[in-house]
């Protein structure tokens, strides 16, 4: 079968992942929510929604930050409020973010078709699951050229999540997933504006319309996504043969990476390593961070001089660490942070350098004591925590985002599988 065929029949059959991948899931969307909860007052938010204001229509799906809107316009504004700032899950497989391309189009297709909370967190796994595997299936070249996997290969991944949702057949699935192909749109060019949360929302608003329109009777050209002239072949997709090895059986979803620092993914291994150092800000003579070549032009801004740019800056984040700030909340991240005394005067003592033989998802700092003494430490994202700790970690987080209170309400409505018009009026208060 062609990937788009293995794909619908993937997107329709019965989920059997086990309860561990599930797990995760459940993380993931209390995850979103907080995140999405949080994000909602940021200015691309309220666009957002004033948007949808403007353009009215059939209530049939729930805002984040309040109001209702039509199923495609709800994942829109969705979908981009809950990436405005940046800190939902990431999947470096295919270097992209699941959560916030899918999870929004379940949610308004859940609501709109009167969907049981469990189908409609079966139909998240499964659409997000589908997004990484179509992410590996593009490659890197697709991403290094400059295309945002997040919208890409995302739309793909919420075209299954709707369609599973709509109840479309084998050969109307293929037809939703011919559509996107012609839809699907997200340029790393927007990266540092609001069109970067924008790309989220595209991904689920596209994937909402294919599916409904596939169900109206739309026709369009069957395996258009990795065909002849197809979105695989002219956006530089490497079409990756091993991408779909054991779908529905192996589950990449579940190595999925969360972010527990309110920064760029880039520096959390450096941050992970930092947290198995003891060392007081005045016994530090020097900061040594090694990572991948790749972070050098990402993350690594000197000396910052705003909030926004700490987020992306080695030499700012480590001495945060080290004083005492607390990396993973985001009022932590100021513009007077960057030019406290004590900050400025540790961030000249940090040294960043490229090593190739680290993976892109390693960090090795070693931190120079005044005494002589060095202590040294190594992360690797890829470890993935037990899932005990990163739950631990995830409700930690959803507390300093959105309350304690509210944080546990959360969990409880994801753990009970509440319906997805629950988990919307939730997020709209």
């Amino acid at each position: 079968m062609g990937i788009s065929e293995q794909l619908a029949a993937f997107a329709l059959a019965p989920c059997d992942a086990p309860e561990a991948v599930r797990a995760v899931a459940r993380l993931s969307l209390i995850d979103w929510m907080a995140v999405g909860i949080a994000g909602a007052g940021e200015p691309v938010s309220g666009v957002m929604r004033a948007m949808a204001r403007e353009e009215g229509g059939a209530a049939q799906a729930g805002l984040i930050g309040g109001g209702r809107a039509p199923a495609r316009m709800a994942a829109l504004v969705n979908g981009t409020i809950s990436h405005a700032l940046d800190y939902d899950d990431t999947h470096f497989a295919h270097i992209g973010h699941p959560s916030v391309g899918v999870i929004p189009a379940a949610l308004a297709m859940g609501e709109h078709r009167g969907r049981s909370g469990a189908e409609m967190q079966e139909a998240a796994l499964i659409g997000m699951e589908a997004a990484i595997r179509f992410g590996v299936w593009l490659g890197r070249d697709h991403y290094q050229v400059g295309y945002h996997q997040t919208a890409t290969a995302g739309a793909v991944g919420a075209t299954v999540a709707a369609g599973r949702l709509m109840g479309l057949s084998q050969d109307r699935m293929e037809t939703a997933l011919g559509l996107v192909a012609t839809r699907a749109s997200g340029l790393k060019s927007q990266f540092g504006t609001m069109g970067k949360p924008f790309n989220a929302g595209l991904s689920a608003a596209n994937g909402v319309e294919a599916a409904m329109l596939a169900r109206l009777g739309i026709e369009a050209r069957l395996g258009a996504l990795e065909g002849p002239l197809g979105f695989g072949p002219t956006h530089h997709g490497v079409a990756d043969e091993a991408a779909f090895d054991g779908l529905g059986t192996v589950w990449m979803f579940e190595t999925i990476s969360h972010k527990f620092h309110a920064c760029c993914h880039g520096l959390h291994a450096a941050l992970e390593a930092a947290a198995d150092i003891e060392a007081a800000p005045d016994e530090i003579a020097a900061i040594r961070v090694a990572t991948h070549p790749r972070w050098m032009s990402v993350c690594n801004q000197p000396a910052p001089e705003t909030g926004l740019g700490a987020k992306f800056s080695y030499t700012t984040v480590l001495p945060m660490h080290f004083l005492g700030h607390d990396t993973a909340r985001l009022e932590s991240y100021t513009d007077a942070l960057c030019a406290e005394p004590a900050l400025v005067a540790l961030r000249n003592r940090v040294e960043v350098r490229e090593d190739e033989a680290l993976g892109e998802m390693q960090a090795r700092l070693e931190v120079e004591l005044t005494s002589g003494d060095v202590q040294t430490a190594f992360h690797d994202l890829d470890a993935v925590p037990p899932l005990k700790e990163r739950a631990r970690k995830i409700i930690a987080k959803a507390d300093s985002l959105v309350g304690a209170t509210r944080a546990a309400r959360l969990r409880d409505l994801v753990e009970g599988a509440a319906a997805p018009a629950r988990l919307a009026r939730e997020v709209a208060l």
